[in-house]
């Protein structure tokens, strides 16, 4: 075995052994990172090409971005307790809009208010600074309130795939 392969098998094992918390707030970061890119991109757009101002902007912004990450949480993140089907889907994406979206949207702006008046940052720098302090907060609730069903002791997080859809039991006659 080679020095390369070997430490594959070995980064390998380490995921694999990784407390299951852990392995599900990196992908959580991970899906909040592509969201950023969007949040900033949202927010640069709306600022720079349509003269938004600065707060509306960064509502709308914060929206985009909580509406991508439910998507990606979905399908990703949280994939081993999705209940299959459009309706517990739906139920999701109100409760992730109640609480991240809520979360995000109210703490980015207060942070937002806040580091603008306060540090001599512009505001994308102030932006960045908010979403990282609105995160834990925002995983706390994701993790128990919006995707809190399913199998979510199972251990298992290799996850890029949807959750299995459960058989339907066939009617006796």
């Amino acid at each position: 075995m080679t020095t390369e392969t070997n430490s594959l098998c070995k980064t390998s094992m380490a995921a694999r052994e990784m407390p299951l918390l852990l392995r599900r707030w990196l992908v959580f970061n991970a899906v909040g990172a592509l969201g950023f890119v969007v949040q900033l991109a949202t927010l640069a757009l709306l600022t720079i090409w349509l003269r938004w101002g600065v707060m509306p902007a960064t509502a709308l912004a914060v929206e985009t971005a909580v509406v991508h990450n439910f998507f990606w949480h979905e399908h990703w993140t949280w994939a081993d307790r999705a209940d299959p089907g459009w309706k517990g889907a739906c139920w999701r994406f109100v409760r992730f809009n109640l609480t991240n979206g809520a979360l995000s949207i109210v703490g980015n702006l207060i942070f937002m208010r806040i580091f603008l008046d306060t540090l001599p940052v512009n505001y994308l720098a102030a932006n960045t600074l908010s979403i990282a302090a609105c995160s834990i907060l925002t995983f706390i609730a994701s993790d128990r309130l919006v995707f809190r069903g399913g199998s979510e002791h199972s251990g298992d997080l290799s996850g890029i795939r949807p959750a299995p859809t459960r058989a339907i039991p066939k009617e006796e006659p």
